[in-house]
């Protein structure tokens, strides 16, 4: 018998003036787990956070926590308070107070949860070794890189020892070594057997961290899965993509019959097929052009079930 969901969402509806921003959302998170959202902008990302956090009420449906073997679970938002104690929270935006040093930062969090000193200087200096800052333990946030701060902020996150952590686009900003030494830690918690809720925009973050991936869309739920099977039931396996000089032109030539989809983005033409090699052969005429042979990947998926067109912020 499976353990019951740390967090199970059900029925999300939420409205800002007139526009449904989510729109009947429904997941799970099971312990260990890492559940990956992910969407364009505007898509209800994090609204969704912003409701399994308490920071905004929905409109319909409930959001329900730790739920034991009996069926007895902490409800948000009347049991908020019994539910913070136990989540993690990373934002898309730093609050890490200026005025204090990376250890008080900590400590100061800590006291929040009504942890005792002592047990502070406990937690403390594993957390800071954790984010690889014990070197900047008397550093303020202003003295940090953008990766060392967004550290701080997980380590942070971690101070009450939580069963659940909620990173809203954690790494956002960040260049790619800063990534990547943030996903070793994110990798981490999830071995010592933490549970997170992830948004991210970054596809290959999802597919390295994620465990599942619920794809939203207009405030909608349209996939929900593993990424590789999600990627199995919605894509051709093979992609080759195609750029050069009168590459577009190829939209309209007999080298499309040579792939069951074909899709053009800026100067680039994608070619999705069960069978790249006779395409590849084909190629061959075209020296001017440029080509890279590939696996379908996550950001074929997420392109073919949002859309190739660009959408602003608002």
């Amino acid at each position: 018998m499976s353990a019951p969901p740390l967090l199970h969402a059900h029925d999300l509806v939420k409205h800002y003036g007139s526009a449904r921003v989510v729109d009947g959302v429904s997941f799970q998170i099971a312990p260990g787990e890492c559940l990956g959202v992910i969407g364009p902008n505007g898509a209800g990302k994090t609204t969704t956070i912003r409701l399994c956090l308490g920071l905004t009420a929905p409109d319909a449906g409930h959001i329900r926590y730790f739920e034991q073997a009996d069926g007895s679970a902490l409800d948000m938002p009347r049991d908020a308070l019994a539910i913070k104690a136990r989540l993690g929270v990373v934002s898309q935006f730093d609050s890490l107070d200026p005025d204090f040093t990376c250890a008080e930062n900590l400590v100061v969090f800590g006291r929040y949860f009504g942890l005792p000193r002592a047990e502070l200087a406990q937690r403390v200096p594993p957390l800071l070794d954790f984010a690889a800052l014990t070197h900047k333990a008397d550093a303020r946030p202003g003295e940090l890189s953008g990766g060392m701060k967004r550290r701080l902020s997980l380590a942070r996150s971690l101070i009450n020892n939580p069963d659940l952590l909620l990173l809203d686009e954690p790494t956002t900003g960040l260049d790619p070594q800063a990534r990547h030494l943030m996903w070793e830690r994110l990798q981490m918690l999830l071995s010592g057997g933490k549970s997170i809720l992830l948004t991210t925009h970054f596809m290959d973050e999802a597919e390295r961290l994620c465990h599942r991936l619920l794809v939203l869309d207009h405030g909608r739920k349209i996939a929900e899965g593993r990424p590789r099977e999600l990627i199995a039931q919605h894509l051709e396996p093979e992609v080759v993509e195609v750029y050069g000089p009168g590459a577009p032109a190829l939209l309209a030539s007999p080298l499309a019959a040579h792939a069951e989809r074909v899709e053009r983005s800026g100067d680039t033409v994608f070619f999705y097929t069960h069978r790249a090699q006779p395409l590849l052969q084909a190629l061959q005429a075209e020296p001017q052009l440029r080509t890279l042979h590939r696996p379908a990947n996550l950001e074929d998926l997420f392109l073919k079930l949002t859309g190739r067109q660009i959408r602003e912020e608002g």
